[in-house]
Protein backbone atom coordinates (compact mmCIF):
# COMPACT_ATOMS: atom_id res chain seq x y z
CA UNK A 1 0.00 0.00 0.00
CA UNK A 2 2.85 2.38 0.77
CA UNK A 3 4.17 1.84 -2.77
CA UNK A 4 0.75 2.56 -4.27
CA UNK A 5 0.42 5.80 -2.30
CA UNK A 6 3.97 6.72 -3.24
CA UNK A 7 3.10 6.26 -6.92
CA UNK A 8 -0.06 8.36 -6.56
CA UNK A 9 1.99 11.18 -5.05
CA UNK A 10 4.49 11.07 -7.94
CA UNK A 11 1.63 11.19 -10.44
CA UNK A 12 0.25 14.24 -8.67
CA UNK A 13 3.65 15.95 -8.90
CA UNK A 14 3.63 15.49 -12.67
CA UNK A 15 0.14 16.93 -12.93
CA UNK A 16 1.01 19.82 -10.59
CA UNK A 17 4.04 20.72 -12.70
CA UNK A 18 2.01 20.49 -15.88
CA UNK A 19 -0.82 22.70 -14.62
CA UNK A 20 1.40 25.07 -12.64
CA UNK A 21 0.08 24.17 -9.19
CA UNK A 22 3.07 25.63 -7.41
CA UNK A 23 3.73 27.90 -4.45
CA UNK A 24 5.47 31.22 -5.05
CA UNK A 25 7.09 32.76 -1.94
CA UNK A 26 5.69 36.06 -0.70
CA UNK A 27 6.26 38.41 2.24
CA UNK A 28 4.39 36.06 4.62
CA UNK A 29 6.22 32.94 3.51
CA UNK A 30 8.85 31.12 5.57
CA UNK A 31 10.38 29.63 2.42
CA UNK A 32 12.24 31.13 -0.53
CA UNK A 33 11.95 28.52 -3.29
CA UNK A 34 9.15 27.83 -5.77
CA UNK A 35 7.67 24.49 -4.66
CA UNK A 36 4.83 22.17 -5.68
CA UNK A 37 1.68 22.96 -3.75
CA UNK A 38 -0.92 20.44 -2.64
CA UNK A 39 1.26 17.41 -1.96
CA UNK A 40 -0.92 16.77 1.06
CA UNK A 41 -3.67 15.66 -1.30
CA UNK A 42 -2.32 12.17 -0.60
CA UNK A 43 -3.99 12.26 2.86
CA UNK A 44 -7.51 12.42 1.46
CA UNK A 45 -6.70 10.31 -1.61
CA UNK A 46 -5.56 7.43 0.60
CA UNK A 47 -8.80 7.30 2.57
CA UNK A 48 -11.12 8.13 -0.33
CA UNK A 49 -9.69 5.14 -2.19
CA UNK A 50 -10.01 2.89 0.86
CA UNK A 51 -13.38 1.33 -0.14
CA UNK A 52 -11.54 -0.42 -2.99
CA UNK A 53 -9.52 -2.59 -0.61
CA UNK A 54 -11.10 -2.10 2.84
CA UNK A 55 -14.77 -2.08 1.91
CA UNK A 56 -17.29 0.72 2.25
CA UNK A 57 -16.98 1.97 5.81
CA UNK A 58 -17.52 5.43 7.30
CA UNK A 59 -19.38 6.63 4.19
CA UNK A 60 -20.61 9.95 5.56
CA UNK A 61 -17.14 10.75 6.85
CA UNK A 62 -15.65 10.03 3.43
CA UNK A 63 -18.17 12.29 1.72
CA UNK A 64 -17.29 15.05 4.19
CA UNK A 65 -13.59 14.43 3.61
CA UNK A 66 -14.14 14.70 -0.14
CA UNK A 67 -15.95 18.03 0.29
CA UNK A 68 -13.31 19.68 2.47
CA UNK A 69 -10.51 18.33 0.28
CA UNK A 70 -12.16 19.48 -2.96
CA UNK A 71 -12.90 23.02 -1.76
CA UNK A 72 -9.39 23.30 -0.27
CA UNK A 73 -7.76 22.05 -3.47
CA UNK A 74 -9.71 24.61 -5.49
CA UNK A 75 -8.63 27.26 -2.98
CA UNK A 76 -5.00 26.21 -3.51
CA UNK A 77 -5.43 26.93 -7.22
CA UNK A 78 -7.72 29.94 -7.08
CA UNK A 79 -8.71 31.91 -3.98
CA UNK A 80 -12.25 31.21 -2.80
CA UNK A 81 -14.34 33.47 -0.60
CA UNK A 82 -14.43 32.70 3.11
CA UNK A 83 -18.20 32.28 3.03
CA UNK A 84 -18.09 29.49 0.47
CA UNK A 85 -15.21 27.72 2.15
CA UNK A 86 -16.76 27.85 5.62
CA UNK A 87 -20.13 26.72 4.26
CA UNK A 88 -18.54 23.63 2.73
CA UNK A 89 -16.66 22.97 5.96
CA UNK A 90 -19.94 23.23 7.84
CA UNK A 91 -21.63 20.68 5.56
CA UNK A 92 -18.65 18.35 5.96
CA UNK A 93 -18.82 18.60 9.75
CA UNK A 94 -22.57 17.93 9.66
CA UNK A 95 -21.79 14.70 7.79
CA UNK A 96 -18.96 13.88 10.20
CA UNK A 97 -21.25 14.27 13.21
CA UNK A 98 -23.90 12.12 11.56
CA UNK A 99 -21.30 9.41 10.96
CA UNK A 100 -20.37 9.52 14.64
CA UNK A 101 -24.01 9.64 15.84
CA UNK A 102 -23.30 12.86 17.69
CA UNK A 103 -26.81 14.20 17.20
CA UNK A 104 -27.94 11.86 19.96
CA UNK A 105 -26.01 14.07 22.39
CA UNK A 106 -27.54 17.10 24.13
CA UNK A 107 -27.85 20.11 21.80
CA UNK A 108 -25.27 22.19 23.67
CA UNK A 109 -22.61 19.50 23.08
CA UNK A 110 -23.41 19.47 19.38
CA UNK A 111 -23.10 23.26 19.18
CA UNK A 112 -19.83 23.22 21.11
CA UNK A 113 -18.64 20.42 18.84
CA UNK A 114 -19.30 22.46 15.69
CA UNK A 115 -17.38 25.45 17.03
CA UNK A 116 -14.45 23.37 18.28
CA UNK A 117 -14.13 21.20 15.15
CA UNK A 118 -14.34 24.04 12.63
CA UNK A 119 -11.98 26.12 14.76
CA UNK A 120 -9.52 23.23 15.03
CA UNK A 121 -9.58 22.61 11.29
CA UNK A 122 -8.65 26.23 10.66
CA UNK A 123 -6.04 26.23 13.44
CA UNK A 124 -4.26 23.19 12.00
CA UNK A 125 -4.40 24.83 8.57
CA UNK A 126 -2.75 27.99 9.94
CA UNK A 127 0.00 25.93 11.56
CA UNK A 128 1.09 24.57 8.18
CA UNK A 129 3.78 27.13 7.41
CA UNK A 130 7.19 25.46 7.45
CA UNK A 131 8.77 22.30 6.06
CA UNK A 132 8.06 19.20 8.08
CA UNK A 133 5.72 20.53 10.74
CA UNK A 134 2.44 19.17 9.32
CA UNK A 135 3.87 15.74 8.56
CA UNK A 136 5.77 15.37 11.85
CA UNK A 137 2.90 16.57 14.02
CA UNK A 138 0.39 14.50 12.07
CA UNK A 139 2.55 11.39 12.44
CA UNK A 140 2.93 11.87 16.21
CA UNK A 141 -0.81 12.39 16.66
CA UNK A 142 -1.98 9.55 14.41
CA UNK A 143 0.74 7.30 15.80
CA UNK A 144 -0.51 7.84 19.34
CA UNK A 145 -4.09 7.24 18.23
CA UNK A 146 -2.95 3.96 16.67
CA UNK A 147 -1.21 2.95 19.91
CA UNK A 148 -4.32 3.77 21.94
CA UNK A 149 -6.49 1.81 19.52
CA UNK A 150 -4.19 -1.21 19.70
CA UNK A 151 -3.13 -1.19 23.36
CA UNK A 152 -5.58 0.88 25.42
CA UNK A 153 -9.05 0.73 23.91
CA UNK A 154 -10.29 -0.26 20.46
CA UNK A 155 -12.30 2.66 19.07
CA UNK A 156 -11.85 2.50 15.28
CA UNK A 157 -10.69 0.38 12.36
CA UNK A 158 -6.96 -0.23 12.76
CA UNK A 159 -6.56 -0.68 8.99
CA UNK A 160 -8.26 2.64 8.28
CA UNK A 161 -6.06 4.41 10.82
CA UNK A 162 -2.93 2.70 9.52
CA UNK A 163 -3.79 3.85 6.00
CA UNK A 164 -3.83 7.46 7.19
CA UNK A 165 -0.43 6.95 8.82
CA UNK A 166 1.04 5.51 5.60
CA UNK A 167 -0.22 8.54 3.68
CA UNK A 168 1.52 10.84 6.16
CA UNK A 169 4.75 8.86 5.80
CA UNK A 170 4.62 9.25 2.01
CA UNK A 171 4.15 13.00 2.41
CA UNK A 172 6.97 13.22 4.96
CA UNK A 173 9.34 11.59 2.48
CA UNK A 174 8.86 14.51 0.11
CA UNK A 175 8.31 17.33 2.59
CA UNK A 176 10.58 16.65 5.57
CA UNK A 177 13.59 18.12 3.83
CA UNK A 178 15.61 21.31 3.92
CA UNK A 179 14.43 21.88 0.35
CA UNK A 180 10.99 20.30 0.27
CA UNK A 181 9.74 18.64 -2.89
CA UNK A 182 6.20 19.73 -2.06
CA UNK A 183 4.05 21.58 0.45
CA UNK A 184 0.84 20.20 1.93
CA UNK A 185 -1.29 23.09 0.70
CA UNK A 186 -4.74 23.78 2.14
CA UNK A 187 -5.90 20.48 0.67
CA UNK A 188 -3.32 18.71 2.82
CA UNK A 189 -3.58 20.58 6.11
CA UNK A 190 -7.38 20.81 6.07
CA UNK A 191 -7.94 17.19 5.08
CA UNK A 192 -5.41 15.98 7.66
CA UNK A 193 -7.18 18.04 10.31
CA UNK A 194 -10.51 16.50 9.30
CA UNK A 195 -9.01 13.00 9.44
CA UNK A 196 -7.38 13.51 12.83
CA UNK A 197 -10.59 14.95 14.28
CA UNK A 198 -12.57 11.98 12.97
CA UNK A 199 -10.38 9.53 14.86
CA UNK A 200 -10.08 11.77 17.92
CA UNK A 201 -13.84 12.22 18.21
CA UNK A 202 -14.31 8.47 17.87
CA UNK A 203 -11.92 8.00 20.80
CA UNK A 204 -13.56 10.65 22.97
CA UNK A 205 -17.07 9.31 22.30
CA UNK A 206 -15.94 5.76 23.01
CA UNK A 207 -14.28 6.62 26.32
CA UNK A 208 -16.25 9.70 27.41
CA UNK A 209 -12.84 11.15 28.22
CA UNK A 210 -12.33 14.75 27.09
CA UNK A 211 -8.70 14.62 28.22
CA UNK A 212 -7.82 13.17 24.82
CA UNK A 213 -8.11 16.64 23.30
CA UNK A 214 -4.64 17.09 24.79
CA UNK A 215 -3.36 15.12 21.79
CA UNK A 216 -3.56 18.50 20.00
CA UNK A 217 -2.32 20.63 22.91
CA UNK A 218 0.86 22.07 21.35
CA UNK A 219 -0.92 23.30 18.21
CA UNK A 220 -3.70 24.60 20.44
CA UNK A 221 -1.28 26.56 22.61
CA UNK A 222 0.41 28.22 19.65
CA UNK A 223 -2.90 29.11 18.02
CA UNK A 224 -4.67 30.30 21.18
CA UNK A 225 -1.79 32.45 22.42
CA UNK A 226 -1.27 33.93 18.96
CA UNK A 227 -4.92 34.98 18.85
CA UNK A 228 -4.61 36.34 22.40
CA UNK A 229 -1.62 38.54 21.56
CA UNK A 230 -3.17 39.73 18.28
CA UNK A 231 -6.29 40.82 20.16
CA UNK A 232 -4.15 42.71 22.65
CA UNK A 233 -2.41 44.43 19.71
CA UNK A 234 -5.85 45.24 18.27
CA UNK A 235 -5.12 43.43 15.02
CA UNK A 236 -7.84 42.00 12.82
CA UNK A 237 -7.91 38.27 13.50
CA UNK A 238 -9.09 37.55 9.96
CA UNK A 239 -6.07 39.21 8.34
CA UNK A 240 -3.13 37.11 7.15
CA UNK A 241 -0.07 37.20 9.40
CA UNK A 242 2.99 35.31 10.54
CA UNK A 243 2.68 35.85 14.27
CA UNK A 244 2.73 32.21 15.35
CA UNK A 245 5.52 31.17 17.67
CA UNK A 246 6.86 28.60 15.22
CA UNK A 247 7.08 31.35 12.59
CA UNK A 248 9.01 33.56 15.00
CA UNK A 249 11.49 30.76 15.67
CA UNK A 250 12.07 30.26 11.94
CA UNK A 251 11.86 33.81 10.61
CA UNK A 252 13.35 35.82 13.47
CA UNK A 253 15.52 33.35 15.38
CA UNK A 254 16.58 31.66 12.11
CA UNK A 255 16.17 28.15 13.46
CA UNK A 256 16.01 25.46 10.76
CA UNK A 257 12.49 24.48 9.67
CA UNK A 258 13.04 20.84 10.45
CA UNK A 259 14.39 21.57 13.92
CA UNK A 260 11.30 23.58 14.81
CA UNK A 261 9.09 20.86 13.35
CA UNK A 262 10.83 18.25 15.49
CA UNK A 263 10.54 20.44 18.61
CA UNK A 264 6.78 20.73 18.13
CA UNK A 265 6.35 17.03 17.37
CA UNK A 266 8.54 15.85 20.27
CA UNK A 267 6.82 18.26 22.68
CA UNK A 268 3.45 16.84 21.68
CA UNK A 269 4.84 13.33 21.95
CA UNK A 270 5.92 13.94 25.55
CA UNK A 271 2.49 15.34 26.38
CA UNK A 272 0.92 12.25 24.81
CA UNK A 273 3.00 9.97 27.05
CA UNK A 274 2.03 11.97 30.14
CA UNK A 275 -1.62 11.78 29.05
CA UNK A 276 -1.58 8.01 28.69
CA UNK A 277 0.54 7.15 31.72
CA UNK A 278 -0.34 9.69 34.40
CA UNK A 279 -3.52 11.65 33.83
CA UNK A 280 -6.88 10.81 35.33
CA UNK A 281 -10.10 11.15 33.37
CA UNK A 282 -11.59 14.00 35.38
CA UNK A 283 -12.53 17.26 33.68
CA UNK A 284 -10.84 19.16 36.51
CA UNK A 285 -7.48 17.61 35.67
CA UNK A 286 -7.99 18.64 32.05
CA UNK A 287 -8.87 22.25 32.89
CA UNK A 288 -5.99 22.62 35.37
CA UNK A 289 -3.45 21.21 32.90
CA UNK A 290 -4.70 23.43 30.07
CA UNK A 291 -4.55 26.50 32.31
CA UNK A 292 -1.02 25.72 33.50
CA UNK A 293 0.10 24.98 29.93
CA UNK A 294 -1.29 28.28 28.65
CA UNK A 295 0.44 30.27 31.40
CA UNK A 296 3.75 28.49 30.80
CA UNK A 297 3.54 28.92 27.02
CA UNK A 298 2.74 32.61 27.35
CA UNK A 299 5.74 33.03 29.66
CA UNK A 300 7.97 31.20 27.16
CA UNK A 301 6.76 33.48 24.37
CA UNK A 302 7.28 36.65 26.42
CA UNK A 303 10.81 35.60 27.40
CA UNK A 304 11.69 34.47 23.87
CA UNK A 305 9.98 37.09 21.72
CA UNK A 306 10.03 40.01 24.13
CA UNK A 307 7.13 42.09 25.49
CA UNK A 308 7.48 44.80 22.82
CA UNK A 309 6.83 42.41 19.94
CA UNK A 310 3.92 40.67 21.64
CA UNK A 311 2.10 43.61 23.24
CA UNK A 312 2.95 46.65 21.14
CA UNK A 313 0.17 47.71 18.77
CA UNK A 314 0.86 47.08 15.09
CA UNK A 315 4.34 45.58 15.43
CA UNK A 316 6.44 44.99 12.36
CA UNK A 317 5.62 41.48 11.13
CA UNK A 318 7.50 41.33 7.85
Amino acid sequence: MFIILFAIELIYFKLANRYNIIDHPNHRSSHTKVTIRGGGIIFSMALLLSPVYLGWHYGYFLIGLFLVSAISFIDDIKTIGNGIRISVHLIAVILLFYQLNMYSLPLYWVVIGFVVVIGTINAINFMDGINGITGAYGLITLGMLYYINASVINFTSSDFLLLAILAVLVFIFFNFRTKAKCFAGDVGSVSLAFIILFFLLQLILKTNNLNYILLLLVYGLDTATTIFFRIIRKEKISEAHRSHFYQFLVNEKKLPHLLVAVIYAVSQGLINIILIVFLSQTIYTLLVLIFISIVLFICIRIITEGPARLFKANPVQF
